[in-house]
């Protein structure tokens, strides 16, 4: 059996992640594809524990060690139960996030070393990646200005804007390193032609899958 298509979807906060993710998961099933969405931090029942520690203020101050090795636990626990199994039975993965956040937000935002997040990244992934990563890209400002109006921010959605800012800029390096991998789609454009522009880089992978 031919092994399904891993697809992330990564950018800062306001960037409208989950409305695209169900456009994309709308447009592959359309296209014969049987898909599956699901997101990091998370994925599993135990995986979502690990979140709900990841994004809830506490009293108690989480250390940026912790933090990034609680990321790769969810995640080792994420590709054992979800991604791989479907992978591995055809299914294409949709995933809202996936280790280039790790690089962007603990990396970027929190000054964890890139070679500590990649020999995690090895030990946990054993060398499985996405096959292509849609970047929503959005200024910080408006990004968070659109975060504003959805909810109470989480204890990321707090951070300062310098924070983000550094966040954004790692996940354009990354990008601009894997021009085959990522497709950069502008976010500030009204929703029907972000949409447009998404759909023809799915058409793309479709054709090429």
């Amino acid at each position: 059996m031919k092994k399904g298509m891993f697809i992330t979807l990564e950018g800062v906060e306001g960037v409208g992640k989950t409305t695209n993710l169900d456009f994309i998961a709308d447009y592959l099933t359309t296209a014969g594809k049987e898909v599956i969405t699901t997101r990091e931090p998370g994925g599993t029942n135990i995986a979502e524990r690990i979140r709900e520690i990841l994004l809830q203020h506490d009293q108690e101050s989480l250390g940026d060690e912790s933090e990034v090795l609680l990321m790769f636990a969810a995640r080792a626990q994420h590709l054992e139960q979800v991604i791989r199994p479907a992978l591995e039975s055809g299914k294409w993965v949709l995933c809202d996030r996936f280790t280039d956040a790790t690089y962007a937000y603990q990396g970027g935002g929190r000054r964890v070393k890139e070679a500590d997040i990649r020999w995690m990244e090895h030990f946990v992934q054993k060398g499985l990646s996405p096959d292509k990563t849609v970047l929503l890209d959005l200024s910080v400002e408006l990004g968070l200005q659109r975060a504003a109006n959805r909810s109470q921010p989480d204890r990321f959605e707090s951070e300062q804007h310098a924070f983000f800012e550094q966040v954004r800029e790692v996940y354009l390096n990354r990008a601009k390193a894997e021009p085959n991998r990522f497709c950069v789609i502008d976010a500030s454009q009204c929703i029907e032609s972000v949409q447009k522009n998404i759909r023809q880089h799915l058409d793309e992978i479709l054709k090429n899958a």
